[in-house]
Formats: C-alpha cells, sequence, structure tokens
C-alpha cells in the first residue's frame, strides 16, 4: 500500500491541534493502561495498521502485559481486564461504531457507574480524537512502521 500524502506536512497546523488535544488527555485523570487500552482497541476496530502498530509499541514500552495487548481484540472472553477497563472498552466499542449502535443506555449506564462525568467526558473525547487519527492514517494510507 503506498501512502498517499503526508498530511502532517501538507497541515501540520491541523495533526497540532489534534496533537493538543492529544496532550489535554494526557494530563486527564484517565489512567495510562487504559488510555493505551483505548487507543488501540479502537484502532483495531478502524482496521489503523498505523496506529495498531505505534500504540502496540507504545503500550508495551509504558509496561503494558503482552497477554492483555494479545487478548484485547477479544477482551469480552478474556478474564484479564478489570469492571472499569471492561466499561471503557465497551463505551468505545459503541461510539466508534456509533452508527451501528446509537450508543445504547445500557452501555452508557455501566460506563456512568464506572467515571465520574468529567472523566466520562474525558473518555469519550480521547475515542472520539482516536477515530479521528485513524480516519486521517486509513484515508492517507500511513502504514504501519511510520514514525
Amino acid at each position: 500500500m503506498r501512502e498517499r500524502l503526508k498530511y502532517w506536512q501538507i497541515a501540520p497546523e491541523a495533526a497540532r491541534r489534534i496533537g493538543q488535544v492529544n496532550s489535554y488527555l494526557i494530563d486527564s485523570e484517565l489512567e495510562i493502561p487504559l488510555r493505551h487500552l483505548i487507543w488501540l482497541r479502537v484502532s483495531q476496530i478502524n482496521g489503523c495498521a498505523y496506529c495498531v502498530d505505534l500504540h502496540t509499541h507504545e503500550a508495551l514500552r509504558d509496561g503494558e502485559s503482552p497477554d492483555r495487548l494479545h487478548c484485547l481484540v477479544v477482551w469480552p472472553e478474556a478474564p484479564l481486564y478489570s469492571p472499569r477497563e471492561r466499561a471503557a472498552l465497551a463505551w468505545a466499542e459503541a461510539l466508534t461504531l456509533v452508527s451501528q449502535t446509537h450508543a445504547p443506555d445500557d452501555v452508557y449506564r455501566e460506563v456512568a457507574q464506572h467515571f465520574c462525568d468529567k472523566d466520562l467526558v474525558d473518555l469519550t473525547l480521547l475515542i472520539a480524537s482516536m477515530n479521528a487519527w485513524n480516519r486521517m492514517a486509513i484515508g492517507f494510507r500511513r502504514g504501519p512502521g511510520a514514525r
């Protein structure tokens, strides 16, 4: 697959602004392991090879367990995730597939039990920003290993 264009060079201000959202989220109360799981799971759902590669490497660098990363694609069947992580992963899937799921009430009720309102807003922004990055990388064919 050939890269279509280097969006971060053509529109550096756009990439910088999305990066500012990421900086905000990195400073949020959302724990690092949870952020890695969400970034990776959203990227898996969207089929973004660049982001799956990048976020797997980053999660491993930050101490995430290879077992948890290997089983993330089947997280509902794997006993490796806390109830809070499961609720966040279900919310991430519901929002990433929002045209199909319409963000169901039961998924919202579950995630709202594990996150205060501010953290729920931050989690939702984390999911939305990862979806934006995925669409940039997929649309312009940024492949794995491009760092």
